[in-house]
């Protein structure tokens, strides 16, 4: 999808899921709400969801796609590097990347965004996976960046 495309996208998306935050305030009903709209919206997103920190660990939350791994190894992985640098991480080539956990072999890519509670604190990520090499930008970070946002309105 080229960049014109995906940016007006994301804003008609970003619009839609602005209106049904205001339909619950449970942050585990808007977690489900974000990745049923990003995953049936996107059509490159192959697994979209939430790993959220629990006792030391990353635990999958609520996500849409092929089975997901439980427990995401300690300090390996996208999802954990996104954690310990506390930034979004865009992986065009997940294969290229040190100490990659492939939950499943077709993913190609990933996006991982950090979540922080009302507080700032990082207390998890949104991870979306894509079965094609190079499919997540700028673009995508900026807008899941505010996506992930509205769960803490």
């Amino acid at each position: 999808m080229d960049t014109i495309k995906k940016h007006a996208r994301y804003q008609r998306l970003y619009q839609q899921l602005e209106v049904l935050m205001h339909k619950s305030t449970d942050p585990d009903a808007r977690m489900a709400t974000i990745v049923a709209v990003l995953h049936h919206k996107m059509e490159y997103f192959f697994w979209t969801g939430f790993y959220f920190l629990k006792s030391g660990e990353l635990t999958v939350k609520t996500y849409q796609g092929p089975l997901a791994c439980q427990v995401l190894q300690q300090h390996t992985g996208v999802c954990w590097a996104a954690i310990d640098q506390q930034k979004t991480m865009v992986i065009p080539d997940v294969h290229l990347f040190p100490g990659h956990i492939s939950c499943d072999s077709r993913s190609q890519s990933e996006i991982v965004i950090p979540v922080r509670n009302r507080e700032g604190e990082l207390v998890g990520v949104l991870d979306i996976d894509s079965e094609v090499k190079g499919s997540f930008d700028a673009t995508d970070a900026g807008w899941l960046e505010k996506i992930v946002n509205l769960i803490c309105l």
